[in-house]
């Protein structure tokens, strides 16, 4: 007699959709390498990873704003006010996407780049300004921004850290293809997890003197909320 097959019911996977999410950008990533070192194309794509994100998110709030009625959607403290970075319009990922297939779009970027941080005082001398160098194949670069153009990075009803997903994701797998070096930059996130649950983090500061993508800090959020 055929042994009686059960069905265990599992907590939902939360990771699931994600995954094809993260390998969606990974994959763009991949586009860009060409013959460049991983070391030299990370700080490329996670600057794009961090300007679509910002551009999203404004163009988000910025349709709401329009939705409403009251003519502040130009006003920057219609977005700082929700922590939002303010993105002027040159700066916008759709004026990018526009110059994507043209010899211009490093330095689009790169003026992006410049006035995003001139609008944005926190983010002064932060994002990389180096897409208009020889070195980047410019076409290639014109493929991966059409790639991101198809993700959508933020979703007003989207309660996930998709930012801190994905540079989690993307910095994993750059480490895989950096090697012995990756321990420079990257600490795995179920090692983070562990020392957040050594250290209970319920009062008190947390200190990161190594902070590369912020993961101690997420960890800590999570064990917080986690344990009420």
């Amino acid at each position: 007699m055929p042994a009686k097959k059960t069905t265990v019911k599992n907590e939902p996977q939360k990771n699931t959709a994600d995954i094809g999410f993260e390998q969606k950008i990974w994959d763009a990533a991949c586009t860009l390498r060409g013959n460049l070192d991983a070391s030299e194309y990370k700080q490329v794509i996670l600057g794009l990873i961090f300007l679509k994100y910002i551009s999203d998110r404004f163009e988000s709030r910025y349709a709401k704003l329009v939705k409403e009625g009251d003519g502040f959607e130009e006003d920057r403290d219609a977005y700082t006010s929700e922590r939002i970075f303010f993105v002027p319009e040159d700066a916008r990922w759709k004026c990018i996407s526009q110059k994507a297939h043209t010899e211009e779009i490093g330095i689009t970027i790169d003026n992006a780049m410049r006035e995003i941080e001139k609008e944005n005082p926190r983010l002064k001398d932060i994002l990389p300004k180096n897409f208009a160098r020889r070195e980047l194949d410019k076409r290639r670069l014109g493929e991966v921004v059409d790639l991101f153009t198809n993700v959508k990075m933020h979703d007003a009803h989207e309660s996930k850290d998709v930012l801190g997903r994905t540079y989690e994701y993307c910095l994993s797998r750059f480490a895989e293809q950096e090697g012995k070096l990756a321990g420079e930059f990257y600490t795995p996130s179920c090692v983070v997890r562990t020392l957040v649950a050594v250290l209970e983090p319920f009062k008190g500061q947390v200190y990161d003197p190594c902070c590369g993508s912020g993961g101690m800090f997420v960890q800590s959020a999570k064990f917080i909320k986690k344990h009420h």
